[in-house]
């Protein structure tokens, strides 16, 4: 009896142990969608759109939200901003975010009629109800981060 346990052993040896799994990279997200609508400039380096894309992107890390963004092309002004802005609420986007003067002006006058969305408007509008102002300049990347964390855990 005990050779055939060596025997068996031989023909089935033991598993070879398993490698370490290694660490994920990519981030699991909520269903929540912030999005940024910018202007032409979109989010280049050194524009208040890159301070408030860093932001978002903070945000994502503390809330899970999924952050995307959208630049008006052509014409910048308030009419034509609209309906890349009408894209992103019909993307279900649950938080806002506006930078340029067309894009906020675009944004401030269309969020009473999304109460369920939250808006952060960079540089203007009128905060209230479901509107967040930011100022531009020196603690944006944080002031964004924070606003974003707000409104995501209003939206949750």
């Amino acid at each position: 009896v005990g050779g055939a346990r060596v025997w068996r052993g031989a023909l089935h040896p033991p598993p070879a142990p398993r490698p370490p799994i290694p660490d994920t990279r990519a981030r699991h997200y909520t269903e929540t969608d912030a999005c940024l609508l910018t202007d032409g400039d979109g989010i280049t380096a050194g524009t208040t759109a890159a301070d408030v894309w860093q932001g978002m992107q903070d945000a994502s890390r503390t809330t899970h939200a999924r952050v995307s963004y959208g630049q008006v092309t052509g014409e910048q002004s308030v009419g034509n901003a609209r309906p890349f802005l009408n894209g992103m609420l019909q993307r279900s986007c649950d938080v806002v975010l506006a930078v340029g003067r067309p894009e906020v002006t675009a944004a401030s006058e269309t969020a009473p009629h999304h109460g369920k969305i939250g808006f952060v408007l960079v540089g203007g509008g009128h905060a209230g109800g479901n509107v967040t102002t930011v100022r531009a300049g020196d603690g944006l990347r944080a002031d964004v981060a924070a606003a974003v964390e707000r409104a995501v855990r209003a939206r949750g």
